[in-house]
């Protein structure tokens, strides 16, 4: 397993930020998330992933979830993603609060993830998201739904 983070980026309507992946342009969209460097911390990771990813910087980080979540990648992903170095990830995930303007948001980075991104609501999440991270996200919609409702 892969040690990640992943960042949940709630607006002020609490409408959650999502990305379509690059590598995955079918409509299936996902939050900012990414491996941890060596010698780097959870917190750190985070924002340095969310922005390589978005290029967004004005956040409150509201939790850093408690455990991690993980999944594991189907077979046929395994060996072509992460140059076969891993089988999943293991990732602790933190909630923010976006408090910049949306033209701050900004996918053409210098290794561009996604190709599109939009705030959807919190109950859409399972529904977008690839198959094999669906029951992750469940979990992460159970934290969610404790700070919006």
């Amino acid at each position: 397993m892969r040690n990640g983070v992943g960042v949940i980026i709630l607006n002020k309507s609490n409408k959650i930020f999502v990305g379509k992946r690059k590598d995955n342009p079918i409509d299936k969209w996902q939050m900012p998330q990414g491996g941890l460097n060596q010698g780097e911390d959870y917190l750190s990771a985070m924002k340095r992933e969310l922005y390589e990813e978005t290029s967004i910087k004005s956040i409150k980080v509201i939790k850093e979830i408690d455990g991690y979540f993980e999944y594991t990648l189907p077979k046929e992903l395994v060996g072509i993603i992460w140059k076969g170095k891993y089988k999943g990830q293991k990732q602790k995930w933190f909630i923010t609060k976006f408090f910049g303007k949306e033209d701050e948001i900004n996918l053409k980075t210098k290794h561009p993830e996604f190709i599109e991104w939009k705030w959807i609501s919190p109950s859409s999440l399972p529904d977008v998201i690839v198959d094999f991270k669906k029951n992750l996200y469940l979990k992460l919609l159970e934290e969610i739904k404790k700070f919006i409702d």
